[in-house]
């Protein structure tokens, strides 16, 4: 059984029989886990074991676990400094951000997939523009250039630790006030103003290996009337024929207000799927994920897709490894200092 283009989650500690069979429906691909899947290491080793076993080829699994107040897996894991952190880090010492850029990365990378995550969506290439509280110290710097700079080397720590990237929210989601999990925001900016900043981290991390890339629920009225996640300009013409990014794309949660512009759940999978998406995500909404997967038309799997989703695909680290590893501890101390100022 292949796996399919859309993304769910799962109620709770275990699964469910309705996780079962939800997550073997063949129109499911991944699953993002929470915070209310995680109580001990241990416990989270057991449950992405059982997604695992349910299907051949396995689900990918995929957390948001970027850092600072997005951060799902406490107990037992590092505490991963704020993004906006490493770029104050930057203004005042740029080498010692870059390396802590870099053990963010290897050591969200290596924490993960030794509990059996494939891949967080990190890292944020928002950039700060004092707007957007959803995004606020989310964001690396107010500087596209210093953004572009700390993303490639944390980047460079998660391909050290075997596991791929996934940039967002493209092309930028700190412009605008407006929450997109609440409501529709607009950006009225011209092609020229945003690809002379914002779009300048995701040009550049789409040329140098990221393996996945999450466009905004915002519409950009100068460039198109749709939301990016349901544009072919932007997936398209922009992000795959100009910038050249060969990687997979992931939409944004289709639960969200700022995909409401596309009409109901089925209408807004499809709409992302057309528009160029290869996965969507739908979240915290079980009985909206049964409609989408029962009223889901079915796609034929490209060997492009199958390729991308391949490359998501995390590497099996034992904690016992994780704890030996010399690297890792390193990494996690200097983290710790960092947090620390």
């Amino acid at each position: 059984m292949k796996l399919g283009p859309v993304m769910v989650d799962v109620a709770g500690l275990e699964l469910t029989p309705d996780d079962i069979e939800r997550l073997q429906h063949p129109q499911v691909g991944g699953v993002i886990l929470f915070a209310r899947n995680f109580a001990a290491p241990l416990q989270l080793i057991q449950l992405t074991h059982s997604i695992r076993e349910l299907r051949k080829p396995s689900l990918l699994i995929a957390v948001d676990h970027e850092g600072g107040r997005v951060q799902r897996f406490k107990h037992g894991f590092t505490a991963i400094p704020a993004m906006r952190q490493l770029g104050q880090l930057w203004d005042h010492d740029p080498a010692q951000a870059l390396a802590a850029a870099r053990g963010c990365g290897f050591v969200m990378g290596s924490e993960l997939q030794a509990h059996g995550v494939d891949f967080t969506f990190a890292p944020v290439l928002d950039a700060d523009h004092g707007e957007s509280a959803v995004i606020g110290d989310r964001a690396l710097h107010r500087d596209p250039n210093v953004i572009a700079v700390l993303a490639e080397a944390l980047q460079a720590g998660l391909q050290a630790a075997g596991m791929a990237s996934v940039g967002k929210h493209f092309p930028g989601h700190g412009f605008v006030q407006a929450d997109s999990h609440l409501e529709v925001p607009t950006d009225s900016r011209t092609m020229s103003e945003i690809a002379h900043s914002d779009l300048i981290p995701f040009q550049r991390l789409a040329r140098s290996g990221m393996g996945g890339m999450m466009p905004a629920h915002v519409i950009y009225t100068k460039i198109d009337s749709k939301p990016a996640g349901f544009s072919s300009v932007w997936l398209q013409k922009i992000l795959r024929e100009k910038l050249g990014f060969e990687g997979l794309i992931f939409s944004d949660d289709l639960a969200m207000e700022g995909a409401s512009t596309a009409g109901g759940m089925v209408a807004r999978a499809n709409a992302a799927l057309n528009a160029g998406c290869d996965m969507v995500l739908i979240c915290n909404d079980p009985r909206a994920q049964d409609t989408l997967l029962e009223g889901l038309e079915r796609r034929p799997v490209a060997p492009t897709l199958v390729r991308r989703l391949d490359r998501m695909r995390g590497k099996a680290i034992s904690t016992a490894a994780l704890k030996a590893s010399a690297a890792y501890l390193a990494a996690a101390e200097n983290l710790a200092r960092v947090r620390q100022g």
